[in-house]
């Protein structure tokens, strides 16, 4: 039986996590764009909008239209001398569902059509040699170049130390030594790599780079959703979050991935439905699993932990392999959600069933009002500062009244 009314948990107020390699890197982004042939921008395919770093966009931008690109028109080209290509991959495609991949790209191509998007992981290999020959084939676009150099950028996380691993394997003939070191936890890379080469013929190297949070999530629910999500997928130093709040918000999006029979229930005793109680179902988990304390209480914490690495390890798989689309043509309660990933969902309205029969079409509508949603948050975020702490208030301050003392003194001297 599906779930007819699935409520949002109330979520805690999300952490800064913002160390100083971050804030190097940011600094040092320009620079390093000017000896940059191709920025491969990598996201996680479960969040492909919060997966953005918005901090970075100013800087691309500018890149761009250093090397000719329409500032006015960013599909464009006014002056064709080097490469310049901003390449998006979704990567861990497997976490999501097949059935909203073609149409979210078509979406982002609409949406952002300067970007090149594709999804990918490293444990496919015509992902990783897709992608491969795509650099190549930018590299012989441009033979005056003696080499194309590749620039890896994203958040903490997205897989951008694997993924090159991945290619370096892929581009070079014979063993190749793993270059760069992996961990399920963010952080692991902190400072800039030295260039690895992906090909011998053409000539390409790639930089990876440390993974770079937002300064401040943001404020008010969109802030704290912002946070949860990013916690989920561990691009957020483990132990900022309470595991119940991760719990709460995970067993909330995987009810609205699969409102008729969502993948957690395999954890359950036979027989056990769907619940949106989270003290529900961590008692049912915890007694499954025989995570019983003194005075045979159920350890909810423990049970908590257990369910959010399951997901981490292996549930996220089955979720994406099994999350159906649903029709408006089927029976279902009122308005139900459908969702994909966790950055996108909507309601199924009956008039979406008179469409005809091409589903796609449909979902891919659905995804480009996401997307609008996304950006018109964003914009009034920037307009109204709400993506700037209060401490970061203090900080410009601080700065704009040092500025003005130095202006002073000089003109006191002069």
């Amino acid at each position: 039986m599906a779930l007819r009314h699935i409520p949002k948990p109330v979520l805690p107020i999300p952490p800064s996590w913002f160390p100083g390699h971050m804030m190097k890197f940011t600094r040092m982004l320009p620079a390093l764009l000017t000896r940059t042939d191709v920025v491969l921008e990598l996201r996680d395919s479960r969040l492909p909008l919060t997966s953005i770093n918005r901090n970075l966009e100013d800087a691309l931008h500018r890149w761009r239209i250093e090397r000719g690109w329409d500032p006015n028109d960013r599909t464009r080209r006014l002056l064709d001398v080097q490469a310049c290509e901003h390449l998006v991959v979704l990567n861990k495609r497997d976490l999501v569902p097949e059935w909203g991949m073609e149409p979210f790209r078509k979406a982002m191509a609409k949406k952002f059509p300067h970007q090149q998007v594709m999804f990918a992981s490293w444990q496919r290999p015509r992902d990783i040699r897709h992608l491969s020959e795509l650099l190549v084939n930018l590299a012989k676009q441009h033979p005056h170049s003696m080499e194309l150099n590749v620039l890896v950028i994203g958040m903490p996380n997205v897989g951008k130390s694997t993924l090159l691993n991945a290619l370096r394997n892929m581009g070079i003939n014979g063993r190749t030594p793993k270059a760069f070191k992996t961990s399920p936890m963010p952080g692991m890379t902190q400072a800039l790599s030295t260039r690895l080469k992906l090909s011998v013929d053409p000539l390409i190297y790639a930089f990876d780079t440390p993974g770079v949070m937002l300064p401040f999530l943001g404020h008010g629910e969109e802030g704290a959703e912002r946070g949860v999500k990013l916690a989920l997928i561990a691009g957020i130093k483990e132990g900022l979050y309470d595991m119940e709040a991760l719990a709460a918000y995970l067993l909330y999006r995987l009810n609205i991935l699969n409102p008729i029979s969502p993948v957690y229930l395999q954890l359950l005793p036979p027989g056990s439905s769907p619940t949106v109680d989270l003290y529900e179902f961590l008692t049912l988990l915890g007694k499954r699993m025989g995570m019983i304390r003194r005075g045979a209480e159920v350890d909810l914490a423990r049970a908590a932990v257990y369910f959010v690495r399951w997901w981490r390890e292996e549930g996220g798989l089955i979720a994406a392999s099994s999350a159906p689309q649903l029709d408006a043509s089927v029976r279902l309660p009122a308005n139900p959600v459908q969702g994909w990933g966790f950055d996108f969902q909507w309601e199924i309205h009956p008039e979406d069933a008179q469409k005809g029969d091409n589903s796609a079409v449909i979902v891919q509508e659905k995804m480009e009002s996401c997307i609008d949603s996304y950006l018109e948050l964003t914009e009034k975020e920037e307009q109204e500062e709400a993506n700037i702490s209060q401490t970061q208030r203090k900080k410009r301050v601080v700065e704009e009244e040092k500025m003005k003392r130095k202006l002073k003194h000089v003109k006191k001297r002069t």
